[in-house]
């Protein structure tokens, strides 16, 4: 293998043990990275068949490109968006699924200097209005899907500043085809130079975060934001040269910056995309076993309910890294796994804010419910309240620490339009994530929830994450939310949100015994006293559980 990229950019990218890692681990940021040109560009230039992305949807269509396809396909991508007027600093929103169009469209925006808003088809014409007007958004590109389609055209007349539309795999009226724009175009786009040249301090990504707290923040990223995935795809995914990598996300989600983009191309993996409707858990399964992956990563909500169906039945073998991040793993839910796999899930810790935070590298042994380690270059710290580390046992929060010392690479730079959140985030000597974690004697961390989300209950402090844990263990639970509920004695008590496996009926008696089995797995003063059964949980557009939307309902205002 190569590493032809990967090595411009780490001195050294092999390691003999975990320490080895932390203490020798660098990232060399140029002053004017665009992964545009010094990946995408690199690559083609290195190896014309190098197979950047194989593509396939639910359809049956499949398409397979090199580096040189997206390299070419993005130079005509970037001569048309020229000629529309979208230059170095403007900002475009990008609603495309799992589509192929998006790798060539990001590469093409990289190219410009431009800045991508990735955002889901799950958005409402409000969402759409408040995205556009607080970023003053320039273009968006969109998939042909009615329903997203549909509100963006309605957000249209209180959305000023958008001046085009263009549509993707589709045509509709009123709107640009993208197939259209392209035609034509030469495959040739030289390299903008100085005022029209990026710097690696200029901003190319904006995450709009889930907004479970009131408006979501547009968090920023810089042209350097893809070399601090390194971390996330070569130490945790362990994604392999020309080898296949799949993460299962919409290109709307932080998450497909993740696993599906930066750190994986520049580590010279190919891209397994499964543009998918729906999730089907044996859809999934078979995409995993007919295309031969290497590496997967996947939600913990996925694993569970893969984990519904025959797994065992599928030949999942050619895969040697399993990978989870977006909510904490169960530890049943891994123990299962490596039962019927062999293998077990490596989790990841982070947020859009950042690359991987903590994960399972491959020089330490998963252990079931742990997170993992701090990644190398983020000084990751345990934190109380007034900035102290600390003990092991105890619970903290989770820091990247010493910012003013080496800002690293891959960490936002701030909140758009809000200079005072952004000084408060990030204007100290530490970022506080405000997730709750402890530390035990070997350095393994685990996750007990957001600061919000811990209950104050009769005195004591309980982590969501360790009864929705114990619960998950019991096989009638597929997932579950534990939050505080009002009680006229307690103050608050523990509640239990519980989606029921197939087979299973909700009564008095399986209350009870859901209850006990959580008093015998973890102290019994942390069992849940409502359970109520549900159909459904309320979740953010990236699939997180809105524990404070259930709070809220039950009466509980934070």
């Amino acid at each position: 293998m190569s590493d032809h990229v990967l090595k411009q950019y780490c001195p050294r990218i092999d390691f003999d043990s975990y320490e080895d890692f932390m203490e020798n681990f660098t990232i060399e940021v140029p002053p004017a990275f665009n992964f545009g040109f010094d990946v995408v560009d690199e690559w083609a230039a290195y190896d014309s068949n190098k197979r950047a992305l194989v593509w396939c949807n639910d359809a049956g269509e499949e398409k397979i490109f090199t580096f040189k396809d997206i390299s070419l396909l993005s130079n005509k991508a970037a001569n048309a968006f020229a000629k529309m007027g979208i230059s170095k600093g403007d900002i475009v929103m990008c609603i495309l699924r799992r589509r192929w169009e998006y790798w060539v469209v990001a590469t093409a925006l990289c190219k410009l200097g431009a800045t991508i808003i990735p955002a889901s088809l799950q958005l409402t014409k409000k969402d759409v209005v408040y995205r556009a007007n607080s970023a003053g958004v320039k273009a968006i590109v969109c998939v042909d899907d009615d329903y997203v389609c549909t509100q963006v055209e309605e957000a249209l007349p209180e959305s000023p500043t958008v001046k085009d539309v263009i549509v993707v795999a589709g045509s509709r009226e009123g709107w640009k085809r993208f197939d259209d724009i392209i035609e034509g175009e030469s495959d040739e786009f030289a390299r903008p130079s100085g005022d029209a040249g990026v710097t690696s301090q200029d901003i190319m990504l904006i995450y709009f975060t889930s907004g479970t707290t009131g408006n979501p923040k547009a968090v920023e990223h810089n042209f350097a934001h893809p070399l601090g995935h390194i971390i996330t795809a070569k130490y945790w995914q362990q994604v392999q040269e020309d080898k296949l990598h799949m993460s299962v996300t919409d290109s709307g989600w932080a998450k497909f910056g993740w696993g599906k983009i930066y750190g994986q191309w520049i580590a010279g993996a190919t891209i397994f995309a499964y543009d998918m409707e729906k999730f089907v858990p044996t859809k999934l399964l078979q995409k995993m076993q007919d295309y031969k992956l290497t590496t997967f990563c996947a939600p913990p909500t996925m694993y569970r309910f893969m984990l519904q169906e025959d797994v065992a039945s599928y030949d999942l073998s050619s895969i040697e890294n399993f990978a989870t991040a977006g909510e904490p793993l169960n530890a049943e839910v891994t123990l299962q796994w490596e039962k019927i796999t062999g293998k077990k899930i490596r989790e990841g810790f982070g947020q859009s804010e950042g690359p991987v935070l903590l994960a399972t590298f491959p020089w330490i042994e998963p252990r079931p419910g742990s997170m993992g380690k701090p990644s190398p270059l983020l000084n990751i710290s345990l934190l109380d309240d007034e900035g102290n580390a600390v003990e092991e046992g105890e619970e903290g929060a989770i820091c990247v620490t010493r910012l003013r010392e080496a800002y690293p690479p891959g960490l936002f730079v701030g909140y758009f339009g809000d200079e005072d959140l952004t000084k408060e985030a990030v204007g100290g000597d530490y970022y506080n994530l405000h997730d709750m974690a402890w530390r035990d004697s070997d350095g393994y961390c685990f996750f007990v929830g957001r600061n919000d989300d811990v209950i104050k209950c009769s005195g004591y402090r309980i982590g969501p994450f360790e009864v929705e844990s114990a619960l998950i263990e019991h096989p009638a639970v597929v997932e579950c939310a534990v939050t505080a509920a009002p009680d006229p004695i307690r103050g608050k008590v523990v509640k239990a949100s519980v989606i029921l496996a197939a087979g299973y009926e909700p009564s008095d008696e399986l209350v009870k015994e859901l209850q006990d089995h959580v008093k015998h797995t973890t102290a019994p003063y942390k069992y849940p006293r409502i359970v109520e059964f549900v159909e459904d949980l309320p979740k953010t557009i990236g699939g997180k559980i809105k524990r404070k939307q259930i709070r809220n309902s039950d009466g509980i205002e934070d």
